[in-house]
């Protein structure tokens, strides 16, 4: 990174959502000091771009004539800025403070720390704030980071490969977030004032549904070592057929899971190892474990033992 490069590269991903994007960016354009702010269109039909280009002449806007998804999108925009911090926040969210950038930046000044988890809230579904460390005086690390609201360190991104992109909608993000565990490196739960995610309309549930039990087998595949490999699928299929017939839909649920199954076959298996399974598996459960806990674990988590 050259001195004129920039600390941190806010990126915001969206498709025919102008009136969200607009939000987005307008909350992004205003954090201190300022930070570079990268809106990627996915192929919008509704004048996304020229509006956001119209209103925030300073944003770089980078337009796509076809969809190829928010993952590719996403590990696009870091080959498109020299920050050695992404931050990313969805269309339909929007930062509440004007200092949530700078502070979130801050929070990576351990070498150890390679994402930072930012505070969100989902606003209309519930009032809880979630990805927040419970107190200020000590850093606290957790499993993972949901995609509306983190931030991570570019060149450590590049390197684990970013996002994997067949997954296309859903899961990405702990599929990232145990290879970084098992590269040394941990996921800090934030302090800055709570995204304010909208939790737009237009999502499409189904969807979300399908991808997220495809994808939770695609996650096992990929990255559990054994002998826990063979339990977490059937836990997984278990409890996606589970949740199926809880919202009345058990055929999309088990479509998903033998999406994901079927697509085991042509994807690479690299698990992760047993050390570094089991921390992410502990992590996980506590939610928010201390840094000082966790670092002397980090040792050797790439090893086979």
């Amino acid at each position: 990174m050259t001195q004129n490069d920039p600390l941190a590269s806010i990126v915001i991903v969206t498709k025919d959502r102008r009136d969200e994007a607009l939000r987005a960016v307008e909350s992004a354009v205003a954090q201190k000091p300022s930070v570079e702010v990268l809106l990627v269109d996915d192929g919008s039909s509704d004048g996304t771009a020229a509006a956001v280009r119209a209103a925030f002449p300073t944003v770089r806007v980078e337009r796509f004539e076809t969809s190829a998804g928010y993952i590719v999108r996403r590990n696009a925009a870091a080959g498109m800025t020299d920050a050695a911090v992404l931050v990313s926040i969805d269309d339909d969210a929007e930062f509440a403070s004007d200092q949530d950038v700078a502070r979130t930046v801050a929070e990576l000044g351990d070498p150890v720390v390679g994402a930072v988890a930012m505070p969100y809230v989902d606003l209309g579904m519930d009032t809880a704030v979630h990805q927040r460390a419970p107190d200020g005086d000590r850093p606290y690390v957790t499993h993972g980071f949901r995609g509306t609201a983190y931030a991570v360190r570019r060149e450590l991104f590049a390197r684990l490969g970013g996002f994997r992109e067949h997954f296309f909608h859903q899961a990405e993000e702990p599929d990232f977030c145990v290879r970084l565990l098992a590269a040394g490196s941990v996921v800090r739960l934030g302090r800055a004032e709570p995204i304010q995610h909208h939790v737009s309309l237009k999502r499409d549930v189904e969807r979300m549904w399908f991808y997220g039990c495809r994808n939770e087998i695609l996650f096992a595949w990929h990255n559990v070592p054994l002998p826990y490999l063979p339990a977490r699928i059937a836990r997984v299929a278990a409890h996606s057929v589970w949740l199926g017939i809880g919202v009345r839909r058990p055929g999309l649920f088990a479509r998903g899971v033998w999406a994901g199954l079927r697509a085991c076959y042509r994807a690479e298996r690299r698990p992760v190892s047993r050390r570094a399974y089991r921390l992410y598996h502990e992590l996980r459960k506590r939610e928010a474990v201390p840094l000082d806990e966790v670092r002397v674990r980090l040792i050797g988590s790439e090893g086979t033992s």
